[in-house]
């Protein structure tokens, strides 16, 4: 079982600082757990492979920044509705977790860690997304899942994660954030203060 209270308070002490976004696109995801008939899991996505940035790829629902949004919370709070119809009312955000950078989009990503009511019903924008894949965290913690590659790119060596979750294959950003999500479920629970 996820224990919601205790990772709430792991996000909050953290309290990671925003990346430096100079030059970089500001943009927000929804990170959204729920649970399922294999136990907690994550809401992901299929991008649509006819959209210009990240097409064909799996992602959590989020997107850029509009100047109409009060904050980033109210990006991915916006985007998760537009591209899975994904009710606010539906989400209790649990926190924030560490900016990541895309390296060829320049977007600097504020993942929010959401959980939603199981068996919420989705409603995919067909212009945006392909598909709803909701993946267990077992599958996910399993070492034969998971991959890293040691990439270079501007004369640094950075290290690139690759889940795989049945067909599916999840790296880049995405994997940047599971990765640290994942490990924030097996650090111990923090005693709660007061």
């Amino acid at each position: 079982m996820l224990d919601l209270a205790a990772l709430r308070r792991i996000l909050v002490q953290r309290q990671t600082p925003p990346a430096e976004r100079t030059g970089l696109r500001p943009a927000a995801v929804l990170v959204p757990l729920t649970a399922g008939p294999a136990g907690p899991g994550v809401v992901l996505v299929r991008r649509s492979a006819t959209l210009p940035l990240h097409g064909g790829q799996i992602a959590f629902p989020g997107g850029t920044w509009d100047p109409t949004d009060a904050d980033l919370l109210a990006t991915a709070l916006r985007e998760a509705e537009e591209e899975i119809g994904l009710r606010r009312a539906d989400v209790e955000v649990l926190g924030a977790l560490s900016d990541t950078v895309t390296a060829t989009s320049r977007f600097c990503i504020r993942p929010f860690v959401a959980w939603i009511p199981p068996g919420t019903v989705f409603a995919p924008d067909p212009a945006e997304v392909e598909a709803i894949l909701p993946i267990p965290l077992a599958l996910l913690r399993e070492p034969a899942n998971f991959r890293e590659e040691r990439w270079e790119r501007e004369g640094r060596t950075f290290p690139v994660y690759f889940y795989q979750a049945g067909t599916e294959v999840i790296w880049g950003a995405t994997a940047r954030i599971l990765r640290e999500l994942l490990g924030l479920l097996s650090l111990p629970a923090p005693e709660p203060s007061g």
